[in-house]
């Protein structure tokens, strides 16, 4: 619900100008242990896609022991050449195998890989959107929608497409790696330590380059989600940008984010990409070591031709996974990062509903006792607001911008909760009753319209999931409005487009009072819900308004007067606190707060 006081000053919203903050990055361990649990939830999946890899890695680690074999059954003798015609055939033939198996392992692997990634994202997706359907109101007020939009997007497509690749990958590279030691150890302990001579020098410069691609990587992302969030905001709210001519200023602050965002993504990608060539050029030092060593002992006849091949070819299966996941250390930083953002959003408290009574069969009845409320510690917004609202009654709330007419609703629906005195409905305390029970007996309309892409009849029945068609269209008739629904060509079938823009304003506002009317509600919220449309539908909707108000308790945000002459009570607040309070004729004579707004706007007196 947008109104005064909604959004504390400094709130992760942004509008034009607003503030950039750069997020910390989450525990790597802690990420990588989370997102192993999501994977583990397809464990059928991947015990298949580890049968598959590890017999993929197997056969790989076979491959040159059978080259090696091959070689050796050639010898040099003074006579020249000799070769063993015999066991070649047979080499050959179990290399042809090697090499069809390990084709079929590689294609199994690949389609698990494919289901594991698509399947764990589809279930991190859903919990994500699960989460955040149960965040509070104050959440999404200090949070930037395009940033949330980008982690449900941006992010987890990230984690697929490196779940996809990196799975398979790291587990068979663990694997490739025990195989290729133990057979470098069977074939040559002396060259299997000048191989490991350069172990350290790599992991050395892993640790180091990877400090600074991590953080480039965590920036880019988060960059990323304000460039969204940016762009989310100017579209949306384009109207407003054309009307007061910020456009100029809207691309340069797009060019602002996107600069940052390509100098961020820029050191980011040399990091990570500097990563494969550094590792190449110790992998050729270990290599000139052990061909070098390798041909000392060769011709003292302690290994063979074939060993040292053989062993050049384990040598490269335990260094290329290094290699590989140094190459892939672009997309696995950005897909943790995506996860760090994925998860904070997981770890933000859910809305509590400590209530335990169900409010059934509302009267309506309303009290508000010594309430005081501040959005931001410091700056109150209510202070000690009593208010007494006897079921049936019809309440105006008038008074200046910001005083806190749309926070006494926030409070009432509990999207906000008192930080003093107690609020009842029917003599329970609000905090008691379950929110879902509190809601479903409270109806509101908005100043600002919420229409949702589909059918006209879908958005009208908001209001009562499982209402009948038949009642929607009676809804719409108390509403006034079944008779523009009826000319447009498909009636209530009309699909709506994005926010209902293919409806004008007064149309929008229509459905949404329909839906309100559906809801059937003891207790309605009218946040000046008449003030988008004219004078002649103001006039159908004020009809249909009394026959909906009638025998409900009412409580009115009013901007223009002269559509709450007729309420019961007229309650006008000013700073937090209510000013006065009676019938329209009471504090015109009494010639208070309500008389200096009134004459305002229908005398031109200023205030």
């Amino acid at each position: 619900m947008a109104g005064p006081g909604m959004h504390p000053p400094g709130a992760g919203r942004r509008g034009p100008g607003g503030p950039m903050i750069i997020e910390k990055p989450r525990n790597m361990r802690e990420t990588l242990k989370r997102l192993f649990k999501y994977i583990g939830y397809q464990r059928y999946i991947l015990l298949g896609l580890l049968v598959a890899m590890l017999a993929s890695t197997l056969l790989g680690l076979a491959s040159p022991a059978l080259q090696q074999q091959a070689i050796d059954t050639i010898s040099v003798s003074k006579s020249g050449l000799n070769i063993d015609f015999g066991e070649l055939k047979a080499i050959l033939i179990y290399m042809a195998i090697v090499f069809v198996a390990t084709s079929v392992a590689n294609y199994v692997q690949g389609i698990a890989s494919a289901y594991l990634s698509q399947k764990t994202v589809k279930r991190m997706r859903g919990d994500l959107f699960g989460k955040i359907e149960t965040l509070s109101i104050k959440f999404f007020d200090t949070h930037q929608h395009g940033d949330i939009m980008s982690r449900m997007t941006n992010d987890v497509d990230n984690i697929s497409m490196t779940l996809s690749v990196s799975i398979s990958s790291l587990f068979s590279s663990v694997i490739t790696i025990i195989g290729a030691f133990f057979m470098m150890i069977r074939y040559s302990p002396l060259l299997t330590l000048v191989a490991l001579v350069t172990i350290p020098l790599s992991m050395l410069v892993t640790a180091k380059v990877s400090v600074y691609t991590r953080k480039y990587f965590l920036g880019q992302q988060t960059l990323l989600g304000q460039l969204n969030g940016h762009v989310e905001e100017m579209v949306t709210g384009y109207k407003t940008v054309a009307a007061f001519r910020y456009e100029k200023e809207a691309v340069k602050e797009f060019d602002v984010i996107a600069g940052k965002l390509k100098t961020t993504g820029i050191k980011a990608q040399i990091f990570g990409g500097v990563m494969g060539p550094l590792m190449n050029i110790i992998n050729n030092l270990s290599f000139l070591l052990i061909v070098g060593v390798g041909a000392y002992l060769a011709s003292r006849k302690i290994i063979t031709v074939g060993i040292i091949q053989a062993f050049v070819l384990y040598s490269n299966s335990f260094t290329r996974p290094i290699n590989e996941i140094a190459n892939q250390y672009n997309s696995i930083q950005t897909a943790i990062a995506g996860a760090e953002r994925v998860f904070e959003i997981m770890d933000s408290p859910s809305e509590i509903d400590e209530g335990s009574k169900v409010l059934s069969n509302a009267k309506g009845n309303i009290c508000f006792e010594n309430i005081d409320f501040s959005y931001v510690e410091g700056e109150p917004v209510l202070k000690g607001f009593d208010l007494d609202v006897k079921a049936g009654q019809k309440i105006a709330l008038v008074g200046r911008t910001g005083a806190g007419k749309t926070t006494v609703v926030n409070l009432l629906t509990r999207f906000y909760d008192v930080n003093g005195g107690t609020i009842k409905v029917d003599g329970d305390d609000i905090r008691e009753l379950t929110k879902e029970s509190l809601r479903r007996s409270i109806a509101i309309v908005l100043q600002d319209t919420v229409l949702f892409t589909g059918t006209i009849a879908d958005n009208i029945r908001y209001g009562k999931l499982e209402a009948t068609d038949e009642e929607v269209v009676e809804a719409a008739k108390l509403a006034n409005a079944h008779g523009f629904i009826s000319r447009l060509p498909e009636g209530y079938n009309t699909m709506l487009s994005e926010s209902g823009s293919n409806l004008s304003q007064g149309q929008r506002q229509l459905l949404s009072i329909a839906r309100a009317v559906l809801a059937d509600p003891q207790i309605l919220i009218l946040d000046e819900a008449t003030s988008s449309v004219d004078t002649r539908t103001e006039m159908n909707i004020s009809r249909a308004m009394i026959a909906l108000m009638k025998n409900r308790t009412s409580l009115i945000i009013a901007h223009r007067l002269s559509t709450i002459r007729d309420a019961d009570k007229i309650v006008a607040v000013d700073d937090g606190r209510i000013a006065e309070e009676g019938n329209h004729d009471e504090l015109i004579e009494k010639g208070g707060k309500y008389y200096e707004l009134y004459k305002s706007q229908f005398a031109g007196i200023a205030t």
